[in-house]
């Protein structure tokens, strides 16, 4: 334990920029997150739909979709589509990626690495939603329909509210998941925060680059994963103000009182 916290293992951390180099790497994840987020999120939940849609070829494309690529290794799928990308689609990228993102997200790889993690997580999002959906009594259905909305209208003013945020805690600990992944790309190349660090620690120290304190590996990676969950909690944190929020606009619903006319018909004297 001393050696973990001796400070001579972490005078790295406020020598020269080595914490900024840190963080500046862990900006690309955290890019890299948020576009995968949004991207699976919209996915996942046109997927969700598809599957219990009344179109059987819909509803069967939408489950063979979600069984494969729920089920195959998420490191799998990113070193294939790094191979079998067309060059076109990388050249289209790296020519035309919007100018506000780093150079790490500019490179043909990163495209292969956003790809790889929406489709693994939007099917694994597809099932969670689809879950939700699926969890509330035929009775809000049947109700739906009583009052002559269409398959749509239901969907949309009824089934989808409800569903949605009954599938917040388990939609938020996927991507919570979705963040950790995006470490993955270091595979590719991709300048993120692990691949960093493993620069880091082998430089720090190294008198031919101008370094003169080292980086031990196992600091460097503590550091790492403190980041991660901060950013983390702090997602999980919001989850669970969003569940409170939820439960008290609820509660407050449920203690509305609906009077009949029994409670207007005047005594007898």
């Amino acid at each position: 334990m001393g050696y973990i916290f001796s400070k001579d293992n972490w005078e790295w951390l406020w020598t020269e920029n080595n914490a900024q180099f840190l963080l500046e790497a862990f900006l690309v994840n955290l890019e890299i997150a948020a576009i995968a987020m949004v991207l699976s999120l919209v996915l996942g939940l046109a997927l969700a739909l598809a599957s219990i849609a009344r179109s059987t070829p819909l509803r069967l494309a939408a489950k063979g979709w979600v069984d494969i690529f729920r089920n195959l290794p998420l490191i799998f799928l990113i070193l294939y589509l790094a191979v079998s990308l067309p060059e076109s689609l990388k050249d289209f990228w790296t020519e035309n990626a919007p100018g506000f993102l780093p150079e790490a997200l500019k490179g043909e790889l990163v495209l292969a690495g956003i790809i790889g993690l929406v489709l693994y997580n939007s099917a694994v999002l597809a099932e969670i939603m689809r879950a939700g959906i699926l969890s509330l009594e035929r009775g809000q259905r049947d109700a739906a329909a009583a009052l002559g909305l269409s398959y749509r209208q239901q969907m949309r003013h009824v089934l989808l509210p409800q569903g949605l945020r009954r599938m917040v805690p388990a939609t938020v600990s996927q991507l919570i998941t979705l963040n950790k992944d995006t470490t993955l790309v270091s595979i590719l190349g991709i300048q993120e925060l692990v691949r960093s660090g493993r620069v880091l620690s082998n430089t720090a120290g190294n008198p031919f680059v101008g370094g003169d304190v080292e980086a031990p590996i196992l600091q460097v990676m503590i550091f790492i994963g403190l980041l991660f969950i901060i950013v983390n909690l702090a997602l999980s944190r919001l989850s669970r103000r969003l569940e409170l929020r939820e439960g008290r606009r609820t509660a407050g619903a449920e203690r509305v009182t609906v009077t009949g006319i029994e409670d207007h018909v005047v005594p007898r004297t």
